[in-house]
């Protein structure tokens, strides 16, 4: 079964003061992270800026943008990657305070059932979104890239900024990461034995940098495209007319059937996994959502959306969002914390064809929408300046992203005697966390050459 049942199992065995039988050490130490996935695996100033789109950038670019320079500087992108990529720290942050598996460490759940659900409504709610709006900026800075670049350049910078990453976490941060299941008590981990390089082969992942593999994958797609079709399409805004709401509709209902459908055979918390469980993709089920959102910020791109948008159309987006989680969601945690309550074999909101399932895609697909509109004209509107403190900390978030694992866990283990309520430790180490994960990127990307693929 999906990690997630572990997880449901341990807090099953919570309530009735049982213990669930424990795996061999190995599988244990072969878990592995998901970005954004709660389940368990099977295994261990301010005005819009209107530049000229022929003109380059001016600062380094992010993960989204890794191999891509974008004609014009928008700023307030830039100010809304940062936000994602803190909201990504906090969310792996609420995954060690809320004791949800399967993250590299994670402290004893706690008899506190308010944190407890808090942080389970938390990663809820961020998996249903924050990594689809990834995609949908990745999207937006890939045409104007490969039209600069060429097929041949943008293919190499493409695979040195999003490549080298990759197997710098597979290989290095992975292990060192993995080490905080050695860190926990065997009572949750089952793991006896010490630690060897013989489970050297074990502790390899993906990790968070699932997200960058997908990215390759869709940017290769996208090349290819381009080279199929011989497609010379201009960087001409001239029709820079938005979507109507209509059409913006018909997208949410046509992306939710189709997420319904893919998770009928892939539920949320089942991962696919390449090589073993080297590669593994933990949030298949939202790859509808993920190559929806990149092929709409492709084309938001050629339509120069993101500065058009009108303020109506972000502020219907919040609204929309908002509507959305207070109608659907309910409908959903009920179903899931029955779920929970009762130690059921299958989460009904994940999938499995349930019509509590369908609830769960309609409302993930509205809010994902809904808060990517609201936000880049939120952003827009009042972000959209440049400052050195905005410049360094774009500048340094994708060195964040990729190193802020091993960070969060060994902070995490080194406040582990600190005893304060949950939600109070975890507000104590973002505080720390956060700040530490940008030193670092500031030290790493100062080694000669990090900072070209950095």
């Amino acid at each position: 079964m999906e990690m997630l049942n572990r997880w449901l199992a341990m807090r099953t065995m919570q309530k009735k003061s049982q213990r669930a039988t424990a795996q061999g050490p190995l599988d244990r130490v072969r878990q592995r992270t998901s970005y954004t996935n709660i389940a368990v695996r099977k295994s261990p100033g301010n005005r819009e800026n209107k530049v000229d789109h022929s003109k380059a950038q001016t600062t380094e670019e992010s993960p989204e943008q890794a191999g891509t320079s974008q004609a014009s500087r928008l700023f307030f992108i830039d100010h809304l990657r940062v936000a994602l990529v803190i909201l990504v720290m906090l969310h792996h942050v609420a995954l060690v305070y809320g004791g949800i598996p399967p993250f590299y460490y994670f402290e004893p759940p706690t008899n506190d059932p308010l944190a407890g659900l808090v942080f389970l409504v938390f990663v809820l709610v961020n998996q249903a979104w924050f990594m689809g709006a990834f995609f949908l900026l990745a999207g937006y800075f890939t045409p104007g890239s490969y039209d600069r670049k060429g097929p041949g350049p943008f293919l190499k910078d493409r695979l040195l900024r999003l490549g080298i990453p990759i197997i710098l976490f597979i290989f290095v941060l992975s292990p060192i990461s993995s080490i905080g299941y050695y860190l926990m008590p065997s009572s949750l981990t089952g793991i006896t034995t010490p630690l060897t390089w013989q489970a050297y082969p074990h502790l390899l992942g993906l990790g968070p940098l699932w997200f960058v593999a997908m990215l390759l994958i869709f940017s290769l797609g996208y090349a290819a495209w381009r080279m199929l079709t011989r497609n010379r399409a201009s960087s001409s805004t001239s029709d820079s007319t938005p979507p109507s709401y209509l059409r913006m509709g018909i997208f949410i209902l046509a992306l939710a059937l189709v997420s319904y459908l893919v998770r009928i055979i892939v539920p949320l918390g089942q991962e696919i996994s390449l090589f073993g469980d080297v590669l593994s993709f933990p949030t298949i089920a939202y790859l509808p959502q993920y190559l929806g959102f990149f092929v709409i910020g492709i084309v938001a791109s050629r339509h120069d959306w993101f500065r058009t948008w009108s303020r109506s159309t972000g502020i219907v987006g919040l609204m929309m969002a908002a509507v959305a989680t207070v109608a659907l969601f309910p409908i959903a945690l009920i179903s899931l914390l029955i779920a929970i309550e009762n130690a059921a074999q299958q989460i009904p909101p994940f999938g499995y064809g349930t019509w509590q399932s369908a609830v769960y895609a309609l409302w993930d697909s509205t809010f994902a929408v809904g808060m990517c509109l609201g936000l880049i004209t939120l952003f827009r509107r009042f972000f959209n300046g440049e400052s050195r403190f905005g410049r360094f900390l774009s500048q340094h978030s994708y060195a964040v992203y990729v190193f802020h694992i091993p960070i969060v866990v060994w902070l995490a283990y080194a406040l582990r005697d600190i005893e304060l309520a949950p939600l109070l430790k975890f507000g104590l180490a973002a505080i720390i966390i956060v700040p530490t994960c940008f030193a670092v990127a500031y030290i790493v990307r100062k080694i000669p050459g990090v900072s070209r693929i950095l």
